[in-house]
């Protein structure tokens, strides 16, 4: 693929998942759903290109939700885990060939980003999280436990999704960028 394919792919995702992310002011419960849904679209620049022109995509993508989404909780998701996570997950995979340790990693993975994206979003920012202000504490525990499981679903999700791809789309789309 030539440089200048390469550059209007990666602007055309980018772009696409900057309007992903916008979403989160039009449905706002889908907080969480859109970033994962902005980064999953990353993939595609994974398998086509490389890792680096996925990270300048997802670099761009994190600058601009920030500043421009209202709803920094979703921006936070996003540069946090989200934005990064699809380019990170084929690395993890390739390099580590037990499939429990791989498991374990992105699952530590996943709890340091979202302990410290929420550490951000309340200390820093100073933006209460409505769940801790109804039920307490007590509820942490248990919305890590439900993220881990989303987390869960949201990986094996990528997984067919890159399956599909490679199966299905992929010669449609190269003839597209020739």
């Amino acid at each position: 693929m030539k440089n200048s394919a390469k550059t209007a792919l990666g602007g055309m995702i980018a772009a696409l998942s900057l309007v992903v992310m916008l979403l989160t002011a039009v449905i706002p419960y889908l907080e969480y759903a859109l970033p994962a849904l902005a980064g999953a679209l990353l993939v595609l620049m994974v398998i086509e290109i490389n890792k680096k022109w996925a990270f300048c995509a997802y670099v761009a993508v994190s600058i601009l939700s920030f500043l421009i989404l209202a709803n920094k909780e979703a921006a936070m998701m996003y540069i946090a885990f989200f934005g990064y996570y699809p380019i990170l997950k084929p690395a993890l995979e390739g390099k580590i060939k037990q499939n429990w340790l791989c498991w374990l990693l992105k699952s530590l993975v996943f709890n340091a980003a979202v302990v410290a994206a929420y550490f951000i979003i309340v200390k820093v920012f100073g933006i209460p999280i409505e769940d801790l202000e109804e039920y307490g504490t007590k509820i942490l525990p248990v919305l890590l436990l439900l993220g881990n499981l989303m987390f869960v679903l949201y990986d094996i999700c990528i997984t067919r999704l890159v399956t599909l791809y490679l199966l299905k789309w992929q010669k449609k789309f190269r003839k597209l960028f020739r």
